[in-house]
């Protein structure tokens, strides 16, 4: 198999991850709102493992805002702030794997509460969004992304895998 359709098969696969694990957490109302925990946030630590998680998150998350009906400006803020979580992942995370959760948390608890002020008007503080969106990435990202990172590095399904762009 060829590099790019292995790197394409792994954005797609994540992708398409990411939308079914927020939809579960949607139905279980924790996809949106000033508290929530998505599921497909563990996801974020996959470009530790390789570069096609990067736009595999981004288009995932795409994906799932427009088909959990998000807002057009959610959309585009939710999946940059996904955006630069992966990038920072996939840069710094990679050479320090602790760090690697670190970004999507803070890209998160910086654009999401915008986001839930601006776009859908919540009431409440940008601090208390701050820390409620900071702490559902927290439990996502930082505990469920990481024991996912422990279980890949123990499987070695990346082993071999394409690490580059």
């Amino acid at each position: 198999m060829s590099r790019k359709t292995l790197n394409l098969t792994w954005a797609a696969l994540i992708a398409a991850l990411y939308v079914v694990l927020t939809f579960i957490a949607n139905a279980a109302g924790l996809a949106s709102g000033a508290i929530q925990v998505r599921l497909s946030e563990m996801l974020t630590i996959m470009p530790m493992f390789t570069w096609a998680a990067v736009p595999g998150l981004t288009i995932g998350c795409v994906l799932a805002n427009l088909l959990t009906g998000c807002a057009v400006w959610d959309v585009v803020f939710g999946s940059l702030a996904t955006l630069l979580g992966a990038l920072g992942t996939y840069y710094i995370g990679r050479k320090k794997p602790v760090l690697g959760p670190v970004f999507p948390i803070v890209s998160n608890a910086i654009i999401v509460p915008l986001v839930l002020q601006y776009v859908y008007g919540l009431e409440g503080s940008y601090w208390y969004f701050m820390v409620t969106v900071g702490a559902g990435e927290i439990i996502s990202c930082g505990l469920l992304g990481w024991l996912l990172y422990k279980v890949l590095r123990r499987t070695g399904i990346f082993t071999g895998t394409e690490q580059k762009k």
